[in-house]
């Protein structure tokens, strides 16, 4: 077999069979294939799309390219959530304890982030004393133990989606939904999930800026895991302001404390109560959403979640008193509040510049090597379509430095006012089930 024959092949539109795909991945992860070839078939690819076949074929043969992680001792169905990301995304450390209170086993690999604000994993190492790194063995007990547990993702996970991503990223070819959905998707199969609840972001903070392309997202990836035999469902919910109050990383784990108490912000609450709905389904424990969504708020109102959030942060070597004692938390030296200049109607929050604010602060990684700063961020006091005084702070700053000019004036700029009544974004785009 030769890579030129598939270049070709794929360059004409025709579809490439499963011993195709599985060349490909396996000899471009031995090193055998350049990558120029390798390039000019994902360009082709991106221009000549891949059918549902080839997107199942392409995530198996990434998936088994090298390690992956087997669960079958833990019992029940493991269900994992995976978000397209965004500003304020605190959804896995509210949903986590949330399902897992249902009794759903949460077995979840996350990742450290790089951009606006930190991963989960550096989120949940804001609690002093918790660790991201267990054996299998500890994996394991812990899920069967308190139904929940958060590690960082293995070195060796799905090599080949590591070597095409790079090269995806320097080649023009990062927006293509077959190439998108197989690398989350590849990803997702080999941390071990029998079932995967997928949020989708759409608007000015997302990957994809349009619910068109979202939902085209969406739909490629609940094809490729149910062509795989998991079962998969998606939402697409809305990122064009930051989702919660909180931007930062010990910020958003106090929001997530105050959203399990039932006193969270309406919208990562909503969305939360959605996505969790449908892991418990997924994951057997309710006949359909309405039932579901009834377990996740007496879970809230009876206490049960915060307390499987109380025994995993122990589980993990953190700080249960955290949850009691937010303050506990890393503090910022300074708080600034950020006052109106104008009377009106909150009309746009601009997601990613809000983002970059944060990050200027310390809160996210500009490059791998960043330090971040735990315990610095924005808290915004308004959303799209809430009413402002002049002189009313719309945000506080936390910082541990007094040169936060750069931040107001990107706050300043990103926050738009109109003087008539506006409607808020829906939340939830659409629930995409096949």
């Amino acid at each position: 077999m030769r890579m030129v024959d598939l270049i070709e092949k794929k360059r004409d539109g025709s579809a490439l069979t499963n011993e195709e795909i599985r060349f490909f991945i396996n000899e471009y992860t031995k090193g055998e294939i350049p990558d120029y070839q390798v390039s000019a078939l994902l360009m082709a690819i991106y221009f000549q799309d891949m059918n549902d076949q080839e997107r199942a074929d392409l995530t198996l043969a990434m998936v088994e390219s090298e390690d992956q992680i087997h669960l079958t001792e833990i019992e029940g169905i493991k269900v994992d959530k995976h978000s397209t990301g965004g500003v304020g995304d605190t959804t896995t450390l509210v949903l986590g304890p949330l399902v897992a209170a249902c009794g759903v086993p949460v077995a979840k690999m996350s990742g450290r982030g790089l951009g606006h604000t930190g991963g989960t994993i550096d989120k949940l190492e804001a609690i002093e004393g918790f660790h991201v790194e267990l054996t299998t063995e500890q994996f394991t007990k812990q899920v069967n133990e308190f139904k929940l547990a958060v590690i960082g993702q293995s070195g060796n996970l799905t090599p080949a989606d590591k070597k095409l991503y790079a090269l995806r990223d320097v080649t023009g070819t990062v927006n293509s939904i077959p190439l998108i959905a197989s690398s989350i998707m590849s990803k997702k199969i080999a941390a071990g999930a029998d079932a995967i609840v997928l949020d989708v972001k759409t608007g000015e903070g997302a990957f994809m800026k349009t619910v068109e392309d979202s939902r085209a997202l969406a739909k490629a990836m609940v094809q490729i895991g149910n062509n795989v035999g998991r079962q998969t469902m998606a939402i697409i919910s809305d990122m064009s302001q930051p989702l919660g109050f909180a931007i930062g990383n010990a910020l958003e784990v106090k929001e997530a404390i105050d959203t399990l108490r039932g006193k969270g912000p309406a919208d990562l609450t909503e969305l939360c109560l959605v996505l969790g709905s449908q892991m418990v389904v997924v994951g057997g424990k309710a006949e359909n959403l309405d039932e579901a969504r009834k377990m996740l708020l007496e879970v809230i109102e009876n206490g049960k979640a915060l307390e499987v959030f109380k025994d995993f942060i122990q589980a993990q070597g953190g700080n249960p008193a955290v949850v009691d004692q937010p303050e506990l938390l890393p503090q910022a030296a300074f708080t600034f509040e950020v006052p109106s200049k104008e009377s009106g109607y909150v009309s746009f929050i601009e997601a990613d510049e809000v983002g970059t604010a944060a990050m200027l602060l310390g809160a996210g990684r500009a490059t791998k090597e960043s330090e971040i700063d735990l315990a610095v961020g924005i808290v915004l006091h308004k959303k799209v379509g809430d009413s402002v005084e002049a002189g009313e702070s719309l945000a506080t700053i936390h910082a541990n430095t007094e040169n936060i000019q750069q931040v107001l004036e990107i706050l300043y700029k990103h926050i738009e006012f109109s003087a008539e009544p506006v409607t808020p974004p829906n939340l939830i785009e659409e629930i995409i089930t096949e």
